[in-house]
């Protein structure tokens, strides 16, 4: 927030107050626009190749960051080794994980593919006690893990052999869930500290993903044989809302009420993205998937205690 320091009177100039969502307003609409993302996935899905509903989305999502840095006036970053490494972070951010989900979703509910999204605090706690040697382990966070692992099993119904699941669907979403944090840590390690702003950053990243899957789509997928109108725009809707605005909404989030506050939203994800696929797609739903939800969503806050005045 920029501040006046010029007046033409002795005295200063009442500021006059910027318009802006208070910030619950536009958590409550992350929440939202991520929640709801499974099921434009499922849709998309439902006219289009797994690949080509990544690419549209990515697509749409690079399109409208770019709109954002035009009108701010910012560039991309330069340097080849700088965009050799957004290249690896693009891939397990953005191409790997949306990919994966896009296949996941062909054989599993939009409702599970939301849950195992929810696994990504879970794989990122027992990743960085390998990976980041400053980030040790608690109690309570080990607790956690346990839990949310627990959690996870109770979704799937383990001890029935989880009957009624495709495995290799939900393989894959939990494997995009784990790309996640793999990507986090790879940026952590490597392009922290580079002086270029978030929007030019993540500009940057998206604009490397799609031009991954410009080069995977036509080898694997091909071109689309037909254009169904209501999956296309749920394609455009993904990644126009949930790609590009939400990253925007994020970024504002984190910068006005700080990164702990703001990765809350993970744990109203889940939530939306079951009641969106029950009522709207008419999804199925066992006891099992809404219990083992809370517990994973439990075992996740548990991973992000930290130690007083760490």
């Amino acid at each position: 927030m920029s501040t006046v320091t010029a007046t033409r009177t002795q005295s200063p100039a009442p500021a006059r107050p910027r318009t802006r969502l208070d910030w619950r307003l536009r958590f409550g609409a992350l929440s939202l626009i991520w929640g709801f993302s499974f099921l434009l996935i499922k849709v998309g899905t439902e006219g289009y190749a797994p690949f080509q509903v990544t690419l549209g989305r990515l697509v749409f999502g690079t399109a409208v960051l770019a709109a954002a840095m035009a009108v701010k006036r910012e560039r991309l970053p330069r340097g080849t080794r700088l965009w050799g490494r957004m290249a690896v972070a693009a891939f397990f951010l953005n191409a790997l994980p949306f990919s994966l989900f896009a296949f996941a979703e062909l054989t599993i509910p939009s409702t599970l593919a939301g849950i195992c999204n929810a696994t990504s605090p879970l794989w990122g706690m027992a990743l960085s006690l390998v990976a980041l040697s400053e980030d040790r382990p608690t109690r309570v966070r080990v607790a956690g893990l346990g839990l949310g692992f627990l959690g996870v099993l109770t979704v799937l119904g383990a001890w029935q052999g989880f009957h009624g699941l495709d495995a290799t669907g939900t393989a894959m979403a939990l494997l995009a869930s784990l790309s996640y944090p793999v990507g986090w840590i790879y940026v952590r390690r490597t392009l922290a500290g580079t002086g270029h702003s978030h929007l030019s950053m993540t500009g940057a990243q998206l604009l490397l993903a799609t031009l991954q899957l410009a080069v995977v789509t036509p080898l694997f997928a091909g071109l689309p044989t037909h254009v169904s109108l209501v999956p296309l725009l749920s394609i455009a809707a993904l990644g126009a809302l949930g790609t590009g605005l939400a990253v925007l909404i994020q970024y504002g989030l984190v910068a006005e009420v700080g990164p702990t506050t703001a990765q809350m939203v993970t744990y109203f994800i889940p939530v939306i993205a079951t009641a969106a696929g029950v009522a709207i797609l008419g999804e199925s739903l066992r006891w099992t998937t809404p219990v083992g939800a809370v517990v994973v969503l439990a075992g996740a806050a548990l991973t992000q205690v930290r130690r007083k005045g760490a």
